[in-house]
């Protein structure tokens, strides 16, 4: 089943790309260790020394250990990471939203990178790069065969400095070369309109540094051009998550003062910890207070304007906090499909001056102390993403089809349980409409080569937008007649 699924990334994000991380930026000395296992340490030391002096060729001594160290991490689960020098400063590009690419969305397809769309106005997008597009070389190097982050890194580099693609487009049955010049690419996280008369449309792509200063700005903005907003949707589809303090800043923009917003817990006592809806937990030193000035702007209308919050299989870990935090104040109602299900946090700490270490130190809890570790939010009314169903939903990857993922705390670790008849027949299920997806996808493809198969969100063919702003109205909603919500699962080693 692994290979088949499509786990997607940007460009842009670089090392964050598929993490789907919620992030805390720490540098904190641990305090005392176990004792360390001795011997175990002398078999490593020994297969080292072999590995050196016995290899057919000679081998880079630091490499070895760089290696050792990210398969020790990686083993733990799929969001741990250690960060050696490049992609430590990639991950600090993609958590700023700036970042030096070419600028495409991407999933792995049958070992290549397939694009899923270009960021507008990007290298690629002028290069007339489109969706549907499989890269097989990046300058010399073949694709097939690489990981997400090899073939990022490689799309990565200084700017205006050239790479040389090989695109393959299915729909025009040809491979031609593009060269594209590097470049500073900014991504904008949030973007607002309104959508009709006293109706707001904000939309949240990912947390970032910037994520709350632009939506105070773009909601000021709002309430500026119309002060009587009857109706807002909050929209957090495909938000894949971002920085903690972010999702706690911008649940606090809806929630009364000082109400729990999310709360964590892991081994470290600094894991236990619960965020409120105030600045001491959302503000870094020094920095002003965006959702203060916003709420005295707006005259504290946000705390109160009815409110739709849209999520779908794509909404992970720092957009399902805010998500979860709404839901369980009964802020707004949480509309769509069952989320992502990551619901651990990731604790970055440097190891140096150039690299650094991203370890799962935490689960998180929503206010009513849920755990939705690899199950996610359940809607309050689920909708889909089309009149016609949920048509492409299947292909998305979840928490819980992740390898070695983390259970939520409550029941048996991967393995310990075997999956029962009925979970395997489930799984059956599922991958059969894996199937059915993935050929209707081809087949839509090729009648509609380089369009969009879903309606771009917030546009007048969005249907979820549209039951949102049925909600809002009081009108009836078209209610999803096949979602349900999904069962925990538990998977074979």
């Amino acid at each position: 089943m692994g290979h088949k699924l499509k786990i997607a990334g940007w460009i842009a994000v670089g090392a964050v790309a598929g993490a789907l991380t919620t992030v805390q930026m720490q540098a904190v000395a641990r305090g005392s260790l176990a004792p360390l296992p001795l011997e175990e340490l002398q078999q490593l030391a020994a297969v080292f020394g072999m590995v050196k002096s016995d290899y057919v060729e000679p081998v880079d001594e630091k490499k070895l250990i760089s290696e050792a160290i990210s398969g020790m991490v990686a083993s733990l689960d799929p969001h741990s990471q250690y960060f050696d020098k490049k992609s430590f400063k990639e991950f600090r590009e993609g958590t700023s939203g700036r970042f030096v690419g070419v600028g495409i969305e991407i999933t792995m397809e049958d070992g290549l990178v397939k694009v899923v769309s270009p960021i507008e106005d990007s290298p690629a997008f002028r290069a007339g790069l489109k969706s549907g597009d499989l890269i097989t070389k990046i300058d010399d190097t073949a694709v097939k065969g690489l990981s997400i982050n090899d073939a990022v890194k490689l799309m990565r580099g200084e700017p205006r400095t050239k790479v040389l693609l090989s695109i393959f487009r299915k729909d025009e049955n040809r491979t031609f070369p593009v060269t594209i010049t590097r470049e500073e690419i900014k991504t904008q996280s949030v973007k607002t309109k309104m959508v009709e008369p006293g109706y707001a449309w904000v939309r949240v792509s990912q947390f970032q540094d910037r994520t709350i200063e632009d939506f105070a700005k773009k909601v000021e903005d709002l309430y500026k051009a119309d002060p009587k907003i009857k109706g807002l949707v909050l929209d957090l589809r495909n938000d894949p998550g971002g920085l903690l303090d972010a999702a706690v800043a911008l649940s606090a923009a809806f929630l009364p003062e000082n109400v729990t917003v999310v709360s964590t817990n892991g081994q470290l006592a600094d894991s236990k910890f619960v965020y409120t809806a105030a600045p001491q937990h959302y503000l870094r030193r020094g920095g002003s207070d965006p959702i203060k000035r916003l709420t005295e702007a707006t005259k504290g209308a946000l705390k109160n304007v009815p409110m739709v919050v849209l999520v779908n299989e794509g909404s992970a870990s720092a957009s399902e906090i805010v998500a979860g935090a709404l839901q369980d104040h009964k802020r707004g109602t949480i509309l769509g499909s069952q989320t992502f299900g990551k619901g651990s946090v990731q604790t970055v700490r440097p190891l140096g001056p150039d690299t650094g270490l991203k370890l799962t130190t935490a689960r998180y809890y929503t206010p009513g102390g849920k755990s939705i570790q690899a199950k996610g939010i359940v809607p309050d009314v689920m909708v889909d993403e089309t009149l016609e169903g949920n048509v492409f939903a299947a292909l998305r990857t979840r928490e819980a089809d992740l390898t070695k993922h983390l259970t939520n705390g409550k029941e048996a670790k991967p393995g310990e349980t075997p999956m029962t008849d009925a979970q395997r027949a489930a799984e059956q299920v599922r991958e059969q409409d894996r199937e059915t997806a993935r050929k209707r996808l081809e087949d839509e493809a090729k009648k509609n080569p380089g369009q969009r198969l879903i309606p771009e969100f917030g546009s007048e063919k969005d249907f979820q937008l549209q039951q949102a702003l049925n909600k809002l109205k009081g009108r009836p909603v078209l209610v999803s007649k096949t979602q349900t919500e999904r069962e925990e699962e538990k998977k074979d080693n």
